[in-house]
């Protein structure tokens, strides 16, 4: 699904999100770590352990989930499952990429290391700026939804994805705005590569 004419988009949505969302981190660098107190410091430790099973249920989910796609395209070899299973892995791989380079380029600190009064309860030692996180999970979600468009798939995938993006402020591993940027580039993956498959199969 992925073409070499991809590379473009990717390139053209790595631009936009340096040149749009870069700076608004800092002119809103003080909304970000004050809405971010707000979040962890007064949250329900209560909670944490909850909140540290959704965000450690993303990296089995990405793999489970494409893996099953993939098994069940071999075993029943449908046209139109292959397809779908294409898409999902296409969003969820081109989110990974776009941002893994956005991190590195950016190389954000996280919001513990600049404010030591935030109380980091989960493991985060890559760059803050996107979300890893919240990319895949919102990709992840955002894909299985346009492949299979029911209330029983849309409804719990962005429960979860949501879910998601706000443990990564709870515990205190995110900035709102890497959230943001995490979920606008999970979902815009998953919309890229569903324009590309299209493009592609009329191509074909």
């Amino acid at each position: 699904m992925i073409k070499p004419h991809s590379n473009l988009w990717v390139q053209t949505i790595f631009a936009f999100l340096i040149l749009s969302l870069h700076p608004f981190m800092g002119t809103a660098q003080n909304f970000d770590i004050e809405l971010l107190r707000k979040i962890n410091l007064n949250r329900n430790q209560n909670l944490d352990p909850a909140f540290k099973v959704v965000t450690n249920s993303v990296s089995p989910m990405i793999i489970a989930v494409p893996a099953g796609m993939i098994v069940a395209t071999l075993i029943g070899k449908d046209t139109l499952q292959k397809q779908k299973t294409i898409f999902v892995c296409g969003s969820v791989l081109t989110a990974a990429l776009i941002t893994t380079s956005l991190k590195y380029a950016v190389d954000r600190p996280r919001p513990f290391v600049t404010y030591p009064d935030i109380d980091i309860v989960t493991p985060a030692g890559s760059p803050s700026f996107p979300s890893g996180h919240t990319s895949a999970s919102f990709s992840l979600a955002t894909s299985m939804s346009i492949a299979y468009p029911k209330w029983y798939v849309i409804a719990p995938s962005f429960v979860w994805a949501g879910t998601v993006a706000y443990s990564r402020m709870d515990l205190g591993a995110h900035y709102p705005s890497d959230v943001l940027a995490g979920a606008i580039i999970g979902s815009g993956s998953a919309y890229l590569c569903y324009r590309l498959n299209k493009w592609y199969l009329k191509k074909r």
